[in-house]
């Protein structure tokens, strides 16, 4: 059956080919840390969707700034009115109607406003620049998952390497003790416990596998590259340990992080808020003009019409409308100052887990290395006594099992410190 599904595959690349499809398999991606994160950066859709918002951030000054910019707009106007006619309701203008056509364009320009819009235009500016560190706080949350997921596929690859090497260990005894037992030298009861130290072995090596499999998936999401894509990933030097104080790296985090830079613009933002709000109780004084031709009309009205003049407008009442605006300015700034001083608090107190926790993660390397060297070590005086008779299978099994859980717990300290080490990076602003 299998001979038979090699030919039929094969007759069907032979196909392929001579219609100019090509056949090949998929080749695994070969990568380091670097390119993916480079590669993360580069198709992850969330960071394209926040350069986007904040590109558009950055639209809305120039929006404010047009009040600066006089208002230049053409008009056209044709009448026919029944003759003598004049308006008696709908409006307080001039009440003669004329028949005309006439054409004409109309000027405004702001004079003053007494900061309002340049308090706004600021407010603006300071928003697109908060807008910008969201940005930047996706692109540092994308670099940190990116690491932490390679370091989960490198973590997995290893557990299964260990796995299949524990796999041709206990199938090694188990044939040993097969034999022997054949021989009448072991017992049936022997047989049966190395038995079932190959299939807990079998079992471990499917879980790693599963395990890897899943992280690889998760890989490819993070990359947005095919989901059934494999990775062989290059291996990372571990890390030294974090040198510095507390109080040092909190101080580097206060001044890098983006979300706590992005969150003192918005609080200066406020600020301006407040400010252009107030100035809604000052006058406005602008300029306006107008000027056209008239080709076409009654004799009472001149082929050509010109005016120029000013409008003040003065608040003065107007249900403490603009009162109630500065009021609600002033409270969402003074919400945005308190949730500036708890972000610190969360960053501060982020700072000091981290740290411990690389320094937890880092010293745990090298306890695992001397407990596996101490297992390897009991595992051998454990085989040693029972192929000369002076224990039991038992006393095997145990080494066996204590040498595995080392074997994993080691290559589980190694990439979990490398996983601690970009979360202090990331935790003090210098995942970039």
């Amino acid at each position: 059956m299998n001979n038979l599904n090699r030919l039929l595959f094969a007759v069907g690349a032979m196909l392929l080919v001579c219609q100019g499809v090509p056949v090949h398999a998929q080749e695994p991606v070969r990568l380091t840390l670097a390119e993916a994160e480079k590669l993360a950066v580069k198709n992850n859709p969330q960071l394209s969707a926040a350069v986007l918002d904040a590109a558009a951030s950055f639209q809305i000054p120039v929006e404010y700034r047009a009040a600066y910019l006089p208002t230049l707009q053409g008009n056209a106007t044709g009448v026919v009115s029944q003759q003598g006619s004049r308006l008696a309701a709908g409006g307080l203008n001039n009440p003669t109607v004329y028949n005309r056509f006439a054409t004409g364009l109309s000027l405004t320009q702001m004079i003053t406003d007494f900061g309002r819009t340049g308090n706004l235009v600021d407010m603006a500016k300071l928003r697109a620049d908060a807008q910008n560190q969201v940005a930047e706080q996706v692109r540092a949350d994308i670099l940190l998952v990116t690491g932490q997921t390679y370091f989960a596929v490198l973590r997995a690859q290893a557990v299964v390497e260990v796995a299949r090497q524990t796999v041709e260990a206990r199938q090694l005894v188990a044939d040993q003790v097969t034999a022997l037992a054949q021989s009448k030298l072991r017992s049936g009861l022997d047989v049966s416990f190395a038995n079932v130290n190959l299939a807990d072995a079998k079992l471990l090596l499917v879980q790693a596998e599963n395990t890897l499999k899943s992280a690889q998936a998760q890989l490819a999401a993070v990359l947005a590259v095919p989901g059934d894509t494999t990775f062989v990933l290059a291996e990372e030097p571990l890390p030294e340990l974090v040198s510095g104080r507390f109080d040092n790296l909190i101080q580097q985090a206060l001044t890098n992080r983006p979300e706590l830079k992005g969150i003192h613009l918005e609080q200066r933002a406020a600020e301006k808020f407040v400010s252009a709000e107030h100035a809604l109780n000052y006058p406005n004084l602008g300029i306006l003009g107008t000027a056209g031709i008239v080709p076409t009309g009654q004799p009472q009205i001149p082929d050509r019409y010109g005016a120029i003049g000013f409008n003040l407008n003065i608040p003065i009442f107007n249900g403490w409308l603009f009162k109630a605006r500065e009021s609600e300015a002033e409270l969402r700034a003074q919400a945005t100052h308190q949730r500036a001083n708890d972000l610190e608090n969360q960053i501060a107190r982020n700072v000091r887990v981290a740290y411990l926790d690389d320094e937890t993660a880092y010293e745990r390397v090298g306890l695992t290395e001397q407990l596996l060297k101490q297992s390897q070590t009991a595992f051998e005086l454990a085989q040693s006594r029972y192929n000369f008779g002076l224990s039991s299978i038992v006393e095997l099994s145990q080494a066996q099992l204590i040498l595995t859980s080392a074997q994993i717990a080691l290559v589980g300290a190694k990439y979990e410190c490398q996983a601690q080490r970009l979360n202090v990076d990331f935790q003090i602003g210098a995942l970039k």
